[in-house]
């Protein structure tokens, strides 16, 4: 924080000379002896003057010196944080990466380990909509179930399909999960959470975990320090080597050693949603971090002064004091220039931008909109009120990366694909290897290909073109019934038959996969 300390407008800190001048000045004024060395002498004067005694009281230029001093550094915006810009995409991507590995099947938490981590991942999908969520399965191999989107639905529909049995290779492969998971934030140019569903971390995991480029992991562990028999698909339960049921344990002694020796967040799962509440948190304050450290805005801290000088302003309530203090304040009040539309009771205390702020902070955008002097905050203001045009008008004034990345997203809203194009492209040009712009230009791009298509097919089948050529079957009246083969299908006729159940859709691409990561 010390080496980040700087202010946004330094040249108010040229004010702080005011208050040494008042200190001199009062000390001046203070000072009998000085005044009156003139007129009367000094064998004299030492017998005249009676010092007054000051003890326990306030000199009112010290609090008018205090008061301000604390005024300019306020003025001055001290800052040592930085903010994400109002238009940064505010949810957090998630990675979850579940463990299929066969103790996964384990009745030791009902109705099984799998079964609960999958009602789990519901709960924190309601508990983040509109956030980007992936999902990883893996045990000896770790394969990709569905990449980083906001469809909740499509997400729910592959996660209940989730079984031990789909995975081609049993074991425990943490090492796979992980770098999988980092490979598709390295993909999206984004920063998230990995968060591990896991009954344990062997060894190698560890380590991984250990080396891994990101601190943003959590990992909920699933069971019981007393363990449970494990039931296979057809009902029966696994055994050992001896013939006895297999009990495996919940790995405790791993994930505490993951937690003391790794920046991994660990927690074991419960039976309310305490444990969703847990990690929906630590996920936003990595997500928060993340963007903290990445935003290209400094954090006006100056407003925390605003305290300290409201005291200082009750302690001039003393007698002889308001007058003194009132007088200045009013002079320096007539001294500023007052703007012409300034007729309200607030234009005497906040700038207008400031009561664009408070408005937006309290959710009335329209009110903020119509404060706001800056054209990006009165952009913002309209962009939240759903008035994308006005917004787009504002957003037109400055002619920087944040305003043309900003005018994407309204042109979004508006329908207008290919002007979103043109404004991403415009944000990167003037900002290189700017994540944001770059996946959402990928999204504009993406439905403005659509929307082409959508036209294009709709021209070719517009019924009122004119056909090429009319024939008339004169055998018509003779023909036979039709008969079609089976040889005349299409694959897609077929294709339109063939039902595969998710669960079972996993299992051969997983296969595959293993298959093409064997050396």
């Amino acid at each position: 924080m010390i080496a980040d300390l700087h202010f946004l407008r330094p040249w108010w800190l040229l004010a702080l000379l005011a208050p040494l001048l008042i200190l001199w000045l009062a000390a001046r004024s203070d000072d009998i002896r000085d005044r009156w060395k003139g007129m009367i002498a000094p064998h004299l004067l030492d017998k005249l003057i009676v010092e007054a005694n000051r003890r326990g009281r306030i000199n009112p230029s010290w609090l008018l010196a205090g008061l301000m001093a604390l005024g300019a550094i306020a003025a001055a915006g001290p800052t040592w944080q930085r903010e994400a810009p109002p238009f940064v995409e505010d949810t957090a991507p998630l990675v979850i990466a579940v463990d299929l590995s066969p103790t996964m099947d384990a009745i030791d938490i009902s109705p099984s380990r799998i079964e609960r981590a999958k009602l789990k991942i519901r709960d924190i999908l309601a508990a983040r909509p509109g956030a980007k969520t992936a999902i990883i399965a893996y045990a000896g191999t770790a394969h990709l179930v569905v990449p980083l989107t906001e469809d909740a639905s499509l997400i729910e529909s592959y996660s209940d399909a989730l079984a031990t049995r789909i995975m081609p290779q049993p074991g425990k492969d943490t090492s796979s999960a992980l770098s999988l998971a980092s490979g598709l934030f390295k993909t999206e140019g984004v920063t998230g959470t990995i968060l591990l569903l896991t009954d344990g971390i062997e060894p190698a995991g560890l380590d991984a975990l250990k080396t891994a480029k990101t601190d943003n992991i959590v990992i909920l562990g699933i069971g019981t320090a007393e363990g449970g028999p494990v039931k296979t698909a057809d009902g029966n339960f696994l055994t050992g080597a001896g013939g006895g049921r297999l009990l495996p344990k919940l790995d405790l002694e791993a994930l505490k050693q993951v937690q003391s020796s790794t920046e991994a967040d660990v927690a074991t799962i419960t039976d309310d949603d305490t444990d969703v509440r847990w990690i929906i948190q630590r996920v936003s304050t990595n997500f928060s971090d993340a963007q903290a450290s990445e935003g290209n805005r400094w954090r006006d801290a100056g407003w925390w002064l605003v305290a300290p000088v409201a005291l200082l302003l009750a302690l001039s309530f003393r007698r002889g004091w308001v007058v003194r203090l009132g007088t200045l304040l009013l002079a320096i009040r007539l001294l500023m220039p007052v703007p012409a539309e300034a007729a309200g009771f607030m234009d005497l205390w906040l700038t207008p931008d400031q009561q664009g702020r408070l408005a937006f902070e309290q959710g009335d955008f329209e009110g903020a909109a119509r404060h706001f002097r800056d054209p990006m905050w009165k952009g913002a203001a309209f962009y939240r009120a759903g008035r994308f045009q006005d917004a787009l008008d504002a957003f037109a004034a400055i002619d920087t990366a944040e305003s043309w990345y900003d005018q994407g997203n309204t042109l979004l809203h508006l329908g207008k694909f290919e002007e979103a194009v043109a404004a991403y492209r415009k944000a990167i040009e003037k900002r290189r290897d700017w994540s944001e712009a770059q996946a959402d230009l990928i999204v504009a791009e993406r439905l403005l290909k659509e929307q082409q298509d959508k036209e294009q097919e709709q021209q070719q089948q517009d019924p009122n073109l004119k056909p090429d050529s009319v024939q008339f079957d004169d055998k018509g009246k003779q023909g036979k019934e039709g008969q079609v083969s089976i040889a005349e299908q299409t694959s897609e006729m077929w294709m339109k038959n063939i039902q595969v159940s998710p669960a079972d859709l996993m299992a051969r691409k997983f296969a595959l996969e293993a298959q093409e990561q064997k050396p």
